[in-house]
Parts: C-alpha cells; sequence; structure tokens
C-alpha cells in the first residue's frame, strides 16, 4: 500500500505544470552555477597549479553546487510538503483516506516515499552535471558520492517536518509558512552561534549536511537525520490519528 500512495503522489507531482516549471527553473539555476563554478576554476588553474596539494575542479565545484542546492531545497521542499495534507483537507479528498482501511503509517510514509521520489529525480541532475566533465580530467568520486548521500538524507529532514506541519492545518499556505519558518530558524540558530562547540549547531540539518559536503561520511550525522525524520514522521502519524478518533 505504501507503493501505491507513494506512486499516486508521484503521478500527481508529474502532471501539475506548475511542477514542470519549478523543475525548469531550478535546472536552470543549477546549470549556470555549475558553468559559472567552472569558468571561475578555469580562470585560476594557471594560479592554482603553482600551489602545493591545490583543490582539483570536483572538490572547487562540487561543494558550492551541493551547498547552494541544499539552501534552494530549504525554501523549495515547503512549497511541495504543503500540499501531501493540507491541501488534501482544503479540497475535503483527505477524509476519504481516513476512512478506507489504510493505516497512517501507509499513509504518511506513502506521501513521504512519493515526494522523495520526485525530489531524488530532481537532484539526480547535479552529478550528472559533474560527470560531463569526466572525459577531461580526473574526478573524486567518493566526494561526489558523499554530497549526494548527504544531499538525500538532508532532503529527507525537509519533507518529514514539513509534512507533519502539512497534518497541522488546513491552510496549504500556512504550512508551506510554517514548515519554512521553521527549517530557516533552524539554519539561523547554526549560524548564530557564537561558539564551534555550541549545542545550538546540533540542531540544524545543514549543519550535519557539512560533513558530508566536505567528503566525510560520520555515522554522528546520519544518525541525527534517521532520528530527525523519524521523529517528525511519527508525529504525522499521531496527528492522523488523532483526525480519525475525534474528526
Amino acid at each position: 500500500m505504501i507503493r501505491l500512495i507513494a506512486m499516486r503522489e508521484l503521478r500527481s507531482l508529474l502532471v501539475i505544470p506548475s511542477t514542470w516549471f519549478v523543475f525548469a527553473v531550478l535546472q536552470f539555476i543549477f546549470a549556470w552555477f555549475f558553468l559559472n563554478a567552472l569558468e571561475s576554476f578555469l580562470d585560476f588553474q594557471p594560479q592554482m597549479t603553482q600551489i602545493a596539494n591545490a583543490p582539483g575542479v570536483t572538490h572547487v565545484i562540487t561543494a558550492p553546487l551541493f551547498n547552494m542546492a541544499a539552501l534552494l531545497l530549504m525554501m523549495l521542499v515547503p512549497m511541495f510538503t504543503m500540499r501531501l495534507i493540507a491541501e488534501e483537507r482544503r479540497n475535503q479528498t483527505f477524509a476519504l483516506l481516513l476512512s478506507s482501511p489504510l493505516s497512517s503509517l501507509n499513509i504518511v510514509l506513502g506521501k513521504f516515499v512519493g515526494l522523495l521520489l520526485f525530489l531524488i529525480l530532481l537532484m539526480s541532475t547535479l552529478p550528472l552535471m559533474l560527470y560531463t566533465l569526466a572525459p577531461g580530467t580526473q574526478l573524486d568520486h567518493g566526494l561526489i558520492f558523499s554530497n549526494c548521500l548527504g544531499l538525500i538524507l538532508l532532503t529527507t529532514t525537509y519533507v518529514s517536518l514539513g509534512l507533519y506541519i502539512s497534518a497541522l492545518t488546513t491552510q496549504p499556505v500556512i504550512a508551506a509558512i510554517g514548515a519554512m519558518a521553521v527549517l530557516v530558524g533552524l539554519w539561523l540558530v547554526d549560524l548564530g552561534a557564537s561558539t564551534p562547540d555550541s549545542p545550538w549547531h546540533h540542531v540544524s540539518p545543514l549543519h550535519h549536511f557539512q560533513s558530508f559536503n566536505n567528503g566525510l561520511l560520520d555515522s554522528r550525522d546520519i544518525i541525527f537525520f534517521f532520528v530527525f525524520s523519524t521523529i517528525f514522521l511519527l508525529l504525522a502519524m499521531r496527528r492522523i490519528d488523532n483526525n480519525r478518533r475525534y474528526g
């Protein structure tokens, strides 16, 4: 049942014209940033050859490109999660799901997986851009892999939080603003922390993404993403269960 709901969500996204507009705009931004970073690397390449252990093209382009993508997705994902439940409530179609034999686990994970699959499809162009450089240079496959993995894990936190907030309201716009406000707030708390060892760093998903962005796979960051996503998915399930009991 989870697979059926996920495919339903994915198909509903792919038939909306605005989805393709957002997809095109985002790909344009990715491509512009990628080409701009590549041009800057080529301009400074003669000077970099004189530096010992100078960073290669993968390090110069990959880390900034994925970091920019992480920030863009923080703004974009709430625009998609707002429709998962809040829009169904407004259109009065969510009552059909509640009256069906589907469990809250099936509903939440189905919607979560469906949107996540779409976002992975959207993000798949990033490594494809980088691998267009493979015929002319040596790429750091480990750095590309760590950034891809980190961006997917980061996106799971965005989707799970947005899904929970979408379950709290019948107004999609409020759901989008609420999710974006929380994500931006966590990011600003991380930026505003005065010391490197401040505990405030550890509540920000973007902070935990930085290890992946630098090519490091830290189990503590993986655990954070897993726990963060699980907590908000469980909260969304509880909210749906309460809707079933109390209407």
